[in-house]
């Protein structure tokens, strides 16, 4: 099993170009099932949950070729199963997104409960009660949801909590339903609305995403398109609070700055200079790295995907912090990992609490889920000494090549088995 080992205490310097992003990515490659002819998918990201997505949709009769520049051709012009089994299903719980496309284009669709991170509950009830309102039937038998429908009815449909994959659920099988269906209490993430601008090039009739209600008129069919995926906000989230974290100078490439504002805040806030472009973000550090507080929710809030990366970050910044997280109720595992490398950090509920120490020591750590492991990396960063990370696999879900990056970065360290 791959690890990652670490020399501590280098400085990150450079450039480097930000990948596609994984939570856009996934729901788009699901897209492909709503439509018989060909979708063209550019800038996919080379990541462990890309492939076993691909490998449920090429289980499913999806015909897939992949060409050098990371693009993915998909052609569903015939369905042979509408089935994600759970041997698929359970390492990856974006599986689910399957649920709206095939129920919309077959009229039935067999799909194990998702597995995926284990950061809490995540249920799926939002997106079963969204399709029940738009005339599925939905059973739970052995642990699969069995739907059924004829052809989809419009509704309206206002969640009991913001959810982003069942607002990307619920709007995908929208697109092919009888009549106006309107999404209430949406979610307003900038994957929400890089899903709805490849449905749109397919012929679907979208507003609104992007904002808390959506309204998605049914048509009879979608066509082929092509669709470039927008760039990853985490993984550019992640860079930058390494590069704060190790006092550096790091340009990001291919990236957006305006999905990114929460983030970015609070990075000056922590004493980072910033600039900015169009597709660039450039951060400096040429001062003390200072405490921030930060509490995670919805978008455009503080992400929940970026809290360990920021809570590593304070372990070495002056002062005292208060992180909060709101979204899920088991995503402070990292923090055990952190204080075996000499974080002081308590927690009660869903706030920990981190006192910024001079320095983190090496140690070996294990990761327990993807945003964890890129918090354990930025420890790894930060600590004077060896860190070894253990069970990397998780990594792989949703970083590409996160060591060759870094490494261009200047940073020391190695993947060994």
């Amino acid at each position: 099993m791959d690890k990652l080992v670490i020399e501590g205490g280098v400085r990150l310097e450079g450039e480097v170009a930000i990948s596609g992003a994984k939570n856009a990515a996934l729901p788009i490659l699901c897209a492909s099932l709503l439509t018989r002819d060909p979708l063209t998918v550019e800038n996919v990201p080379h990541l462990r949950d890309v492939t076993t997505m691909l490998n449920l949709l090429g289980q499913m009769g999806v015909a897939i070729s992949v060409d050098e520049k990371l693009g993915v051709e998909l052609k569903s012009a015939e369905i042979r199963q509408a089935v994600a089994p759970y041997e698929l299903v359970k390492t990856m719980r974006a599986s689910v997104l399957t649920l709206g496309p095939l129920l919309a284009r077959c009229g039935e669709a067999r799909v194990s409960l998702p597995g995926g991170c284990a950061i809490g509950l995540r249920p799926v009830d939002q997106h079963i009660k969204g399709l029940q309102a738009m005339g599925a039937t939905i059973s739970i038998e052995q642990g699969d949801m069995i739907a059924r429908a004829g052809r989809l009815k419009g509704a309206r449909i206002c969640t009991d909590l913001v959810t982003v994959t069942g607002t990307e659920n619920l709007m995908m099988a929208a697109t092919l339903a009888d009549g106006v269906t309107t999404i209430e209490n949406a979610a307003r993430e900038p994957e929400v609305v890089d899903l709805a601008n490849c449905l749109i090039a397919m012929g679907a009739r979208i507003d609104g995403a992007g904002t808390d209600v959506i309204r998605i008129e049914g048509v009879e069919r979608l066509h082929g398109a092509r669709h470039r995926v927008m760039p990853d906000r985490i993984e550019t989230g992640t860079f930058l609070a390494a590069a704060a974290a190790t006092r550096g100078d790091v340009r990001l490439e291919h990236t957006r700055p305006d999905i990114l504002e929460s983030v970015l805040d609070k990075l000056r806030e922590c004493g980072a200079h910033i600039e900015t472009g169009a597709d660039w973000i450039h951060l400096k550090m040429n001062g003390h790295l200072n405490a921030a507080n930060a509490r995670t929710a919805p978008y455009p809030a503080f992400p929940t995907d970026m809290q360990a990366q920021f809570m590593a970050l304070n372990t070495v910044a002056a002062g005292t912090s208060l992180i909060t997280e709101t979204i899920f109720e088991n995503r402070f595992m990292h923090v055990q990992e952190l204080v075996r490398l000499g974080a002081d950090i308590e927690f009660e509920g869903n706030t920990a609490v981190v006192k910024g120490v001079p320095h983190l020591e090496g140690a070996i750590v294990m990761a327990t889920d993807l945003r964890a492991s890129a918090g354990l990396v930025l420890g790894g960063l930060i600590a004077q000494g060896r860190t070894t990370i253990e069970r990397v696999y998780h990594l792989d879900r949703g970083y590409e090549r996160i060591e060759e990056k870094l490494s261009r970065l200047g940073a020391k360290i190695d993947r060994v088995r």
